[in-house]
């Protein structure tokens, strides 16, 4: 199974729903989507420079930034299945349709490594792909992506957040960043047509 991370800033790009709609086509059974927070996580970010509040509850509203998000990909593509947790995920896959997931069970009552914004929605991907175990994972990223460079390297570049290398190591599954306009490759790969 993969597991495919749109980036937020798609959540106003007119390229959205052809994403929603190929991998709702060609995912059922083995896509997982996470949805990055876009402008909802940007307002907890304003959020927290206007009244200063602590890491944690700035953690917590972006993983609700990151559901609204999944809300909104839900509303524009309705077969996508909203999957609040690794067992709901494997069900949905084990039915044939691709999942979508709604990251409740990252909400946190108390600090650990994670709750601070060096770790984002694409960490958190890669967490998730980690415990299902995915053969894959892809990043979908609005932004112009470098040469092939190490992840270390993307993340000096603004490209990745910075815990992303380190939660990275020893993975065994390959982890592929794409162009939000290259949907043909996501497709090609779905269709076994690539590597």
């Amino acid at each position: 199974m993969w597991v495919v991370k749109l980036g937020g800033s798609l959540n106003q790009d007119p390229l959205l729903p052809q994403w929603l709609q190929l991998l709702s086509q060609l995912g059922g059974g083995r896509v997982a989507v996470v949805a990055g927070g876009g402008q909802f996580a940007d307002a907890v970010r304003q959020a927290q420079q206007q009244w200063r509040f602590d890491d944690l509850p700035a953690h917590n509203m972006a993983v609700l930034a990151m559901a609204q998000s999944a809300y909104l990909m839900r509303g524009l593509q309705p077969e996508l299945c909203l999957a609040a947790n690794d067992n709901d995920i494997r069900r949905v896959l084990h039915r044939g349709r691709t999942a979508l997931w709604l990251p409740g069970e990252a909400l946190r009552d108390q600090p650990d490594p994670n709750t601070n914004w060096q770790t984002t929605s694409d960490s958190m991907a890669l967490l998730l792909a980690r415990r299902l175990n995915a053969e894959r994972l892809v990043v979908v990223k609005s932004c112009a992506l470098p040469a092939p460079r190490g992840l270390a390297a993307l993340a000096e570049a603004g490209v990745l957040d910075s815990r992303f290398a380190q939660l990275a190591e020893g993975a065994c599954f390959p982890i592929e960043l794409v162009h939000k306009a290259d949907l043909a490759t996501v497709r090609d790969a779905l269709l076994g047509l690539t590597a």
